[in-house]
């Protein structure tokens, strides 16, 4: 059984539900917005993903659902249970192994490439996937790579998009679980000024529809490798 955090209702787990629904992976999700409680039982599970937000990590008297998340990977840590983090979830990540999140030097939202580095196309999370690899983004914060972290990807508005702590416990700044239905579901929800709101949420689309196939196929190579590399050797 696969564990799914969300922390907002319009930020689910997209391609990667889809992944998990086609390769008959049970799974179950719990919405932290919705006041569900983690388990406290975290072994019963084979993994952990825990998805994006609007959220800052430090904003816990606003959301006091992070405090019980930030305990639960800690504990996560210390049993090396395979964990995902995307976007809040890999600044949630890096929190409970003792590093900051700070401000981006650029906010990112849309298509951009990011670089493997530091051997980490030798990592088996990202196994057969290029050097260069265009990804979708859409976050202003950032996070430090804890100190016993490895970077694993960077770019050039984000200098740390991917690291991996421990055995098997991951944060991804980008998103691999986008859909066109996220793309529409996040500007309606995001973004307030309605002509903006209409002029990028028809820009996103656009670009999502010419780089589908090739996103898709990195998608799918994201997953494939977590569920049956990362998993299966925690």
């Amino acid at each position: 059984m696969i564990l799914l955090i969300k922390h907002i209702d319009v930020e689910g787990p997209g391609t990667i539900g889809f992944y998990l629904k086609k390769n008959n992976i049970k799974f179950k999700v719990v919405d932290m917005s919705l006041e569900d409680s983690l388990p406290r039982d975290v072994e019963s599970y084979e993994a952990v993903i825990s998805l994006g937000g609007p959220m800052n990590v430090y904003e816990e008297d606003k959301y006091p659902f992070l405090i019980q998340e930030d305990l639960f990977i800690k504990e996560i840590l210390k049993r090396e249970i395979p964990f995902l983090g995307i976007c809040l979830g890999s600044q949630l990540l890096a929190k409970a192994a003792g590093a900051e999140v700070v401000k981006s030097p650029s906010k990112e939202i849309g298509f951009y490439d990011i670089k493997v580095v530091h051997g980490g196309g030798k990592d088996c999370l990202f196994n057969g996937l290029p050097d260069k690899i265009n990804v979708f983004h859409w976050h202003e914060d950032m996070f430090i790579i804890p100190k016993n972290g490895v970077l694993l990807a960077e770019s050039k508005g984000c200098p740390n998009q991917a690291f991996k702590i421990g055995k098997n416990a991951y944060g991804l700044q980008f998103h691999v679980e986008i859909t066109d239905g996220s793309i529409c579901e996040w500007t309606d929800k995001y973004i307030e000024n309605p002509t903006m709101k209409a002029e990028m949420k028809a820009s996103l689309l656009k670009e999502y529809q010419r780089r589908k196939k090739m996103f898709t196929q990195i998608s799918e190579n994201f997953c494939h490798n977590f569920f049956e590399k990362v998993c299966q050797c925690g």
